[in-house]
């Protein structure tokens, strides 16, 4: 891969809310990464909430079941490791500054067919004090129009808003809510395409969507992580009930540089857990998590 311009990379950030970079993962790291996906929703890295063995179930028999493997990190060392790769620190570095802290991986399965995810802004649900969090996106198949890449509004993390949510009832999209308010059309907006090993960093700010995956077969899969400044505060609720907000998150990985708040020390607070498409199954998988989560903040 060709040296990276990386000011130039941060100047289109913060005029854009976001890039894209080519190339950023080899072809064997992604293959490892798909390969280890399944691996965890086999229950092969040890109980996962949502993992169960799949005897004669080949690999994309047992991910077309699937919406989304969250926080894999947490179960599986090479998703963790993914999170520092030094192609990834590099650019985000450039982004945030030199210190640099994650707290979340989502692994989404986005098999043909699957509904896509309508405007939100991801400072909506990770608040950072100093809109700084920053979403990498690493494409894990080709990700194009046809099968559900990615789409963003260029500029719309320059207000500082955070739109309200609402449902939708475009069939377009899944249960989630949609951003509006804002003074973007609805369908506007521009594709973020990516060859598998291509990577897409965004502001929380910054409005994104994805549409239906209407390719024929296959998935159009994703890790994606979340990053922020280390200097920030993270009064982020996760896992906890209404009232029972935090001050600061702690339960992260530094990434690279120093973390100012390291005296407050780490907690261990979120399980690892596989969402199936099927809504009972994905109901009862959430209730066992809010149980454990409960039982580990002692908030039983």
């Amino acid at each position: 891969m060709a040296e990276l311009d990386l000011a130039s990379l941060a100047g289109a950030y913060r005029r854009d809310g976001f890039v894209a970079v080519e190339g950023l993962l080899d072809g064997e790291a992604i293959q490892a990464l798909n390969a280890d996906a399944v691996a965890i929703a086999r229950g092969d890295h040890g109980p996962v909430i949502g993992a169960a063995p799949a005897a004669g179930r080949s690999d994309s028999a047992i991910m077309n079941d699937i919406l989304a493997i969250h926080f894999p990190h947490k179960a599986s060392p090479l998703m963790r490791a993914a999170m520092a790769h030094p192609a990834l620190v590099s650019v985000l570095t450039a982004l945030i500054g030199p210190n640099v802290k994650a707290m979340q991986t989502m692994m989404f399965v986005k098999r043909a067919g699957m509904a896509g995810q309508a405007w939100h802004q991801d400072e909506f649900f990770i608040p950072t004090r100093d809109r700084s969090l920053c979403g990498a996106w690493i494409a894990l198949d080709d990700a194009v129009i046809e099968n559900g890449c990615l789409w963003m509004q260029p500029g719309s993390q320059a207000p500082g808003v955070i739109w309200p949510m609402k449902p939708h009832s475009d069939p377009r999209f899944d249960a989630s809510q949609e951003a509006y308010g804002h003074p973007y059309p609805r369908e506007s907006g521009v594709p973020v395409e990516l060859k598998a090993g291509g990577v897409a960093f965004f502001n929380g700010y910054v409005l994104h969507r994805s549409l239906k995956n209407l390719a024929p077969s296959g998935f159009r899969r994703a890790l994606v992580i979340h990053y922020c400044s280390a200097e920030t505060l993270l009064p982020w609720s996760i896992g906890l009930g209404p009232g029972q907000g935090r001050v600061d998150f702690r339960d992260i990985e530094m990434i690279a540089g120093e973390d100012p708040y390291e005296a407050k020390g780490r907690v261990d607070l979120i399980t690892p857990f596989v969402r199936a498409e099927d809504p009972a199954r994905a109901a009862e998988t959430m209730r066992q998590v809010r149980e454990a989560t409960a039982l580990r903040t002692g908030l039983t």
